[in-house]
């Protein structure tokens, strides 16, 4: 006698009607990601999505500039990603961010580099870590943040891409002071110098009021 389970036709096999879209979202999450492991990746996003969190998925498709690098690992679509699912705690530990950064598939030298120029413990602020993130991407303290700007902003895309004024004091103030170069009174004497424009913008600012300054 045949075991019970047997399957005699394909009308006895049961597909449950949302797994089409699910498969379809997936695929299309991992188009924008571009994830170097997909089966990694692919492990993190069902986990993510069985608990209801935060998808380790990409907005959209970045295109690679022309100057870039073989392989640079951050990009600004995945450190975007990684603040969706760390903001909402002040501070991460370095447990949670390794697994995060691991789901993304990107290279843990990079990870390893970032927290050591940010002389990280065991408990890390985001707000820092993210800080050291868009220092990678953009190079210079301004370049980083615009980056910071971009991703942080409510703005639509090709927008102002405006940020609260304190969040902006928050980030340079971190940088700057972990660049060592920079003495007190100009990193004072700069954020004085945009506080007066910032006031008429209902504390918020924006790449224009800050790219062309010296930093």
């Amino acid at each position: 006698m045949p075991p019970p389970d047997t399957m005699y036709c394909a009308q006895q096999i049961n597909i449950p009607p949302e797994l089409p879209d699910i498969l379809k979202q997936f695929t299309k999450a991992a188009i924008r990601t571009q994830p170097h492991d997909v089966i990694q990746w692919g492990a993190a996003y069902f986990t993510a999505l069985s608990k209801g969190e935060t998808l380790p998925a990409k907005e959209r498709l970045e295109i690679p500039v022309a100057t870039q690098k073989t392989d640079t690992g951050l990009t600004p679509g995945l450190l975007k990603v990684l603040h969706k699912q760390l903001t909402p705690k002040q501070s991460v530990t370095k447990e949670d961010l390794e697994e995060k950064w691991k789901d993304l598939c990107l290279p843990q030298e990079q990870l390893h580099m970032l927290l050591s120029l940010g002389f990280f413990s065991a408990e890390i602020d985001w707000m820092e870590f993210f800080a050291l993130g868009c220092s990678a991407l953009g190079g210079t303290i301004l370049s980083a943040l615009k980056v910071a700007c971009e991703i942080l902003t409510d703005d639509p895309e090709g927008g102002a891409a405006r940020i609260p004024f304190d969040t902006f004091v928050s980030l340079y103030s971190y940088l700057a002071r972990l660049d060592g170069e920079i003495p007190q009174d100009q990193i004072d004497s700069f954020l004085k110098s945009l506080q007066e424009h910032v006031a008429k913008q209902n504390g918020m600012i924006q790449v224009a009021d800050f790219y062309s300054r010296k930093k």
